[in-house]
């Protein structure tokens, strides 16, 4: 997830005091290949463990000056609505807390040049206790903004001034799977619905097992080969067994969805892109 970590207000006069306010803002990433957000770049946007042997992930300074970067790992919990929501790690249950006990990764703070890939190794500790299932923390990459020059007093007529400066951050999912772990979906109750924005395609996506999904949902016409709309990353994670998946309609789409349609819920490519699940109906 891309999230908006802050904003850090500068007051110049007569002195310089550095506040940081925290806006917790999500975007879904669109793949697991590669995200950015303001200078950072990371591939994957999402790592999965299941054995001994690790990973690594490769974060890339896109912008024209040295930054620096702090790791961590925190619990997010998904809702019905598929949001992902912060937890405290004094409400996390025994699971979570688990798979922060057994990720392990290094380094915890990076520093980049401009263009200078660094890799960050994950991997997991030894813990035979652990019982077979599904664990995951999100992984935190943190911009970490310079220090503001000093600031010139200011003289008795000078008004306040105040500089703003937003503070990025990525977070990725770390899935830990540990013995025999499955799942399966049905997609039900596809339908018109609005939100803020405008009109929406929605419908449930309910899982069963011990275990994530994750792929792409195609909108199709029967007889058409090309989709109407595709929508990648889409997930649901262990702790909900049903959500609902929402599509924006544009005055285009929106057109094309009335009458037959099917939607069909696929792995993600990287994984097979097999049919996961599929449903047909009829929109008025």
């Amino acid at each position: 997830m891309f999230k908006l970590l802050g904003k850090a207000w500068c007051l110049t006069a007569p002195k310089c005091v550095a506040l940081v306010l925290l806006f917790p803002i999500y975007f879904a990433l669109p793949s697991t290949s590669a995200h950015a957000a303001g200078d950072l770049l990371i591939a994957p946007t999402r790592v999965v463990l299941d054995g001994r042997r690790g990973t690594e992930v490769i974060l890339n300074n896109i912008g024209d000056e040295e930054a620096t970067y702090r790791i961590t790992l925190e619990l997010r919990r998904m809702n019905a609505q598929g949001r992902l929501d912060d937890v405290d790690i004094e409400k996390a249950t025994v699971q979570e807390k688990a798979a922060l006990d057994a990720i392990r990764y290094a380094p915890r703070r990076v520093t980049l040049p401009p263009n200078q890939p660094q890799s960050i190794r994950i991997g997991l500790q030894p813990n035979d206790a652990l019982p077979d299932g599904e664990y995951r923390a999100h992984m935190l990459f943190r911009a970490i903004p310079k220090a503001a020059p000093a600031a010139p007093a200011a003289s008795p007529t000078e008004g306040l001034k105040i500089q703003i400066i937003p503070i990025y951050g990525i977070s990725i999912p770390v899935i830990v799977r540990k013995g025999n772990v499955t799942a399966t979906a049905a997609l039900a109750n596809v339908r018109i619905g609005k939100d803020n924005e405008g009109p929406t395609l929605e419908f449930d996506m309910n899982r069963s097992g011990n275990r994530s999904l994750f792929g792409e949902v195609h909108v199709t016409k029967p007889g058409v080969s090309e989709p109407l709309h595709i929508s990648k990353g889409i997930a649901i994670y262990p702790e909900i067994s049903q959500r609902v998946v929402s599509i924006p309609l544009s005055p285009e789409l929106a057109a094309k969805v009335h009458g037959e349609i099917v939607i069909s819920y696929y792995e993600a490519p990287e994984a097979g892109g097999g049919l996961i699940s599929q449903v047909r109906t009829v929109l008025p």
